[in-house]
């Protein structure tokens, strides 16, 4: 099983705030076709080494993203821009493949990070340039009988379905500010993101890590909207007055808006 890098998990307080929704630019994601890798698992049935994670979902449970998840290879990645991404995973060419279960769908939370130790063919399930899932033991179960370890699979890239709008996970203070964007629908990604104060302008935020997105400027006290544009498709949603002018780090604020 693939060693997957982990980053401390934190509780995070939802705080509801309604933005109101605007379309700038439309696009809708398609499916990808199907390609062969291969699949690994991490933790155990209750999928609590999953908490935490690259992209910096802190608890998977409070945020929406349940055990149907997955770390994904650097290959697949891609530097974070991923996080949250959506696949379709069906085990393949293997008698530890559930027949009953035709394909799970799991979401991009993790990092499976390079074991240059191991050869890419024995135990370097990771290394580039292999593309590679190491899911959730629950997830993976799913498809495959866990004493396997590892099997075959087909993926491909699906829109993520969401029943609510983006959330917004707000750290830093009130001269920086670090957003972790979340239960992203659509192609599941984020490209660029802004943000506005009620006595600023649009200012442009810097992709920090994983699913998270920084400026350097002085907000505090100030009501807070975003623009987010997908990485996949390119639209671009702008959900208005997000967060109060008494926001606080820690809180997680929800929007009505989200990508189809």
């Amino acid at each position: 099983m693939a060693a997957t890098l982990q980053s401390c998990s934190f509780l995070l307080v939802t705080f509801i705030i309604i933005g109101m929704p605007a379309i700038v630019a439309a696009g809708t994601f398609q499916p990808s076709q199907w390609t062969l890798a291969h699949a690994t698992f991490y933790g155990d049935e209750t999928a609590s080494a999953t908490m935490g994670g690259a992209c910096g979902y802190g608890n998977l449970f409070v945020n929406g993203y349940g055990t149907d998840t997955a770390a994904l290879s650097s290959t697949l990645f891609n530097n974070g821009y991923a996080c949250g991404t959506c696949y379709q995973i069906q085990c393949v060419q293997s008698s530890a493949c559930n027949s009953n279960v035709p394909y799970t769908t799991v979401t991009a939370t993790n990092l499976c990070p390079p074991n240059w130790s191991e050869a890419s063919d024995n135990g370097g399930w990771c290394n580039p340039p292999r593309v590679h899932f190491d899911m959730s033991k629950p997830a993976f179960m799913k498809i495959a009988q866990s004493q396997a370890g590892i099997v075959p699979v087909m993926y491909r890239r699906v829109p993520c379905v969401r029943s609510e709008g983006l959330r917004f996970s707000l750290q830093g203070n009130g001269y920086w500010l670090l957003v972790y964007v979340m239960n992203v629908g659509g192609g599941g990604d984020i490209a660029n993101m802004w943000v506005k104060g009620s006595g600023t302008r649009w200012i442009s935020m810097s992709h920090n890590w994983g699913a998270s997105y920084q400026a350097f400027a002085t907000l505090a006290g100030q009501t807070l909207s975003f623009k987010v544009t997908s990485y996949t498709t390119k639209e671009t949603i702008i959900a208005w007055n997000v967060a109060p002018a008494n926001w606080g780090v820690g809180l997680t604020y929800s929007t009505n808006v989200n990508f189809n």
